[in-house]
């Protein structure tokens, strides 16, 4: 393209980056850089923790079951080790916990304590007082939710003297809740009630407040029962997600990011270094 004079025209070039512009960008960069940086090391962490997971599981499930008897010792138990009960049920002492997922489906979590025996402990009659020196709280299943309509689903009772057999958790696994996110002092757990026979529906349970609502000598550990005793339940638990490879592949790229601020920055100092020595 020219001009009439038949020179050339020259398109006009952006002024260079001056004053506080050139420092704003400058610390807006090297914030985006530490950022960046500072979530790809979290996903790092992230990473290590669920490859402890993975290893603490692994190790656990690996040991011989654990017999749980009124007798056990406290240093045996440990999350996700496989374990074996028996005793007499506790059902008028049975829980439902709500908003459990199966399948999409929504249901509840039947949970029931039982009083632990010895292995070879006969079953005790009918009627007959229960000496419950140790007792455990069991995940024993899920049930689907009554439709509109329809009464309030009852959950089966546990089949007597069947062994239970399954897995040692740290607590009963917990829902989100909205009170978690209340500023202050947390609100206090409303009480365990049962009315009329009926099983109350919570969201969460812990073992100290059932433990408090009936008195039962409690273990400081849930069993996830896995093993059928042909109560109708389903027991296809959930585990914990241990995608290691996705919080690698979060770091990654937040490193990448970190990377490209840093060379956008160092573009923008060297373009200010000519500039200026012109």
């Amino acid at each position: 393209m020219v001009n009439r004079a038949g020179g050339p025209v020259h398109a006009p070039q952006p002024a260079p980056m001056r004053g506080w512009r050139l420092w704003l960008a400058l610390v807006a960069l090297l914030a985006i850089a530490a950022v960046c940086l500072l979530a790809g090391r979290w996903q790092l962490s992230r990473s290590a923790e669920k490859t402890a997971l993975a290893d603490a599981m692994a190790s656990a499930a690996a040991q011989a079951p654990l017999a749980l008897t009124p007798a056990v010792a406290q240093g045996t138990l440990g999350a996700w080790r496989p374990a074996t009960a028996a005793g007499a049920w506790q059902p008028g002492y049975t829980v439902l916990l709500d908003n459990r997922n199966h399948d999409g489906a929504p249901g509840r979590w039947v949970a029931t304590p039982l009083c632990l025996g010895l292995p070879d402990a006969p079953d005790p009659a009918e009627g007959e007082a229960v000496d419950c020196d140790r007792a455990v709280l069991v995940l024993r299943g899920w049930q689907p939710r009554e439709r509109p309509g329809e009464a309030p689903a009852l959950p089966p009772p546990p089949v007597p003297g069947a062994p239970v057999e399954g897995r040692l958790l740290e607590h009963v696994p917990r829902l989100f809740e909205l009170s978690a996110l209340t500023p202050g002092e947390p609100a206090p757990a409303a009480p365990i009630v049962w009315e009329d026979e009926r099983a109350p529906v919570l969201q969460n349970l812990t073992v100290a407040a059932l433990a408090d609502a009936t008195g039962l000598p409690l273990l400081p550990m849930v069993l996830e029962q896995r093993n059928d005793t042909g109560d109708g339940l389903l027991r296809d638990w959930p585990s914990p997600v241990v995608d290691v490879a996705k919080h690698k592949g979060y770091a990654l790229q937040w490193f990448a990011f970190a990377a490209i601020a840093l060379i956008a920055l160092g573009v923008i100092v060297v373009k200010a270094f000519r500039n200026r020595n012109r």
